[in-house]
């Protein structure tokens, strides 16, 4: 697995990745925390796998707390909030990784919940938290990005116009979180091989991974793309505030 953050480069920092118990998120809280930062596992659901986790990277020899939270739940999101101040004083780095809406037997409106007000709600509960110098990094697809655009398949089109709403939503509050002192960006990628939604829109759409593999080139690894999520935390901003990784041929601005 690639490094993509210097030893001990981010000694002290202390960063929440949502979603990260499993793929991309793991491999993004992973990078932060052989980098040398004290790091927030968050999961949903899966505590034996988050504290496995959260174990591996106690013997880096950093701080690590895990916290288990339903980000649609006010109540729970607060919990969280709080056990990270009690437990590092602040946040240098946020990740809004988490994300959904293929699952089964979920609320009609559960993908514009997850991606957009999940997204906003935890932006405001971490603000108590993010002192100036600090970055917020919102993660999402090409497919959804470019949705506005470019059409996706039938099938990710609700988790995609949900995606970009939280997007939108995200990118409205960039003025106000620069008088703060804090700092935006958007790390967008195409089809990740080995993640959960790649896997489900397979199975509704047989062939589409390999379809979109032959029209890039390439498509990108989990733990590729989470080392472009942790270098988007740490390196300069572009003046759009998005890093696009990945081919984006086919998709139209």
């Amino acid at each position: 697995m690639t490094q993509p953050l210097a030893a001990n480069s981010l000694t002290g920092a202390r960063a929440l990745v949502t979603g990260s118990s499993r793929g991309i998120g793991a491999d993004t809280v992973r990078y932060f925390a052989e980098a040398g930062a004290d790091v927030v596992v968050n999961f949903r659901n899966k505590a034996p796998r988050a504290e496995k986790l959260g174990a591996h990277l106690r013997e880096l020899g950093v701080r690590v707390l895990v916290q288990g939270a339903d980000l649609t739940d006010p109540a729970s999101l607060s919990a969280m909030m709080g056990a990270v101040e009690e437990e590092f004083g602040g946040l240098d780095i946020l990740v809004l990784n988490a994300s959904g809406g293929m699952e089964s037997g979920m609320a009609e409106d559960y993908a514009l919940q997850l991606n957009r007000d999940a997204q906003l709600a935890v932006l405001d509960a971490a603000l108590p938290l993010l002192a100036p110098g600090s970055r917020v990094v919102f993660v999402t697809s090409h497919q959804a990005h470019f949705i506005r655009t470019t059409p996706t398949m039938p099938e990710y089109e609700p988790v995609a116009l949900s995606k970009r709403a939280g997007e939108d939503a995200l990118r409205e509050r960039i003025p106000e979180l620069a008088k703060r002192g804090i700092e935006f960006v958007v790390v967008s990628g195409d089809m990740i091989e080995g993640t959960v939604t790649a896997t489900l829109l397979e199975r509704a759409n047989p062939g589409a991974i390999e379809q979109r593999r032959e029209s890039a080139g390439k498509l990108y690894n989990v733990s590729e793309f989470a080392a472009e999520i942790a270098r988007a935390a740490v390196e300069p901003i572009p003046e759009d505030h998005t890093r696009l990784v990945g081919d984006t041929s086919g998709f139209n601005a």
